[in-house]
């Protein structure tokens, strides 16, 4: 695990670092427009991870195109670093995705998704930084680098 990123940044030095979508999405559980986000229809192999903690988050092998607007994803890369809640805002029942390690807001689970679990974890790109597969050993993140190997 990546040192904990609380030691390291206050929130004036993430507001400073952040844009106000990215702020907005992870500290104040706000929605990114659908359609008009860096990663909806993102189709280059790597992995996503957290734009505070650096975190590791979701993998492109399990991003699919949902038809929402926002990133999909069936799974996590490692369940322990999500953390789901109730959330009954706006007049709705939904489960919350937040990053453990930073609190960020993601996004949403819901339960109509492909994949076995029927999972879609809908995902704000504004929570996300996407480390590309050529650049996952550069970056730090060298044991993920199996998952796109051809078998």
């Amino acid at each position: 695990m990546r040192e904990n990123w609380k030691n390291l940044k206050s929130e004036e030095q993430l507001r400073k670092e952040l844009t106000p979508i990215q702020y907005e999405v992870t500290r104040n559980n706000a929605t990114e427009p659908p359609f008009r986000n860096e990663f909806w229809d993102h189709t280059e192999e790597g992995i996503y991870v957290d734009i505070i903690s650096g975190e590791p988050l979701f993998s492109s092998k399990d991003k699919y195109d949902a038809g929402c607007g926002w990133p999909s994803f069936t799974q996590p890369l490692r369940r322990p670093e999500i953390e789901e809640k109730l959330d009954t805002s706006y007049g709705m029942r939904r489960i919350e995705v937040r990053a453990k390690s930073s609190d960020s807001h993601l996004g949403h689970v819901f339960d109509d998704g492909p994949g076995p679990d029927h999972a879609r974890y809908c995902i704000n790109s504004a929570a996300l930084r996407f480390i590309p597969k050529n650049k996952l050993v550069d970056e730090g993140y060298g044991e993920f680098l199996q998952l796109f190997e051809q078998r």
